[in-house]
């Protein structure tokens, strides 16, 4: 029987109706210690990170009838991972995308493969000295393999979802020469990328 909790995503029957749902969700700055939580209890404490945001969306993929994907973005050193959620519409590829910056966020079905939806993020995937710092991404990650784990209700957290995206194989977008030549965002670009929509004051 389907969690009481869940009724809501099965009314979000468009990939932008899942996006506007998670937009309203607060973000998880993780003030008291790191998470990874399920999707019942990101309802539940209503608020989520990435990870936690890209699970959610793909449970509401599921109750659609689509398959749970998620797909895992590689930063380099000097930065953090991303993961999106992952859907496709009419033979194109797009993504529900939980994030509290300006960029990296939701894209249309309009990418003719998972290559050519991540490196739609390249430009804008910078940290806050401007450096681009996107360097592999993996496939999607159907997470009907960890039914049997309770990765959508369960109470507890569910790092074995982000451990074993750590362990998949991951493609290089570039090489080490390339990554070497690459140009630093303009400051107007920084300044963007430093925008945020939520602040922790909002419901601390």
């Amino acid at each position: 029987m389907l969690k009481k909790e869940f009724r809501i995503l099965k009314r979000l029957d468009t990939p932008g109706k899942i996006q506007s749902f998670l937009n309203k969700i607060p973000m998880n700055f993780e003030e008291d210690e790191d998470s990874c939580m399920s999707p019942l209890m990101v309802l539940r404490k209503n608020k989520c990170h990435c990870i936690e945001g890209a699970m959610l969306a793909a449970l509401a993929f599921k109750l659609q009838g689509k398959k749970p994907l998620i797909v895992d973005m590689k930063a380099s050193r000097q930065d953090d991972d991303h993961v999106i959620a992952v859907f496709k519409e009419g033979g194109k590829w797009g993504c529900v995308s939980k994030t509290n910056h300006g960029v990296l966020r939701y894209r249309e079905p309009v990418y003719r493969d998972i290559r050519e939806l991540i490196m739609s993020f390249f430009h804008e995937y910078t940290n806050k000295s401007g450096i681009k710092t996107l360097r592999s991404y993996s496939l999607p990650v159907d997470l009907s393999i960890f039914d049997s784990q309770n990765w959508m209700d369960s109470e507890e957290d569910i790092w074995f979802v982000p451990e074993h995206l750590v362990n998949i194989k991951h493609y290089a977008i570039l090489s080490r020469g390339q990554a070497a030549r690459l140009k630093k965002a303009d400051e107007i670009e920084i300044k963007i990328g430093k925008v945020v929509e939520w602040t922790q004051h909002k419901f601390s």
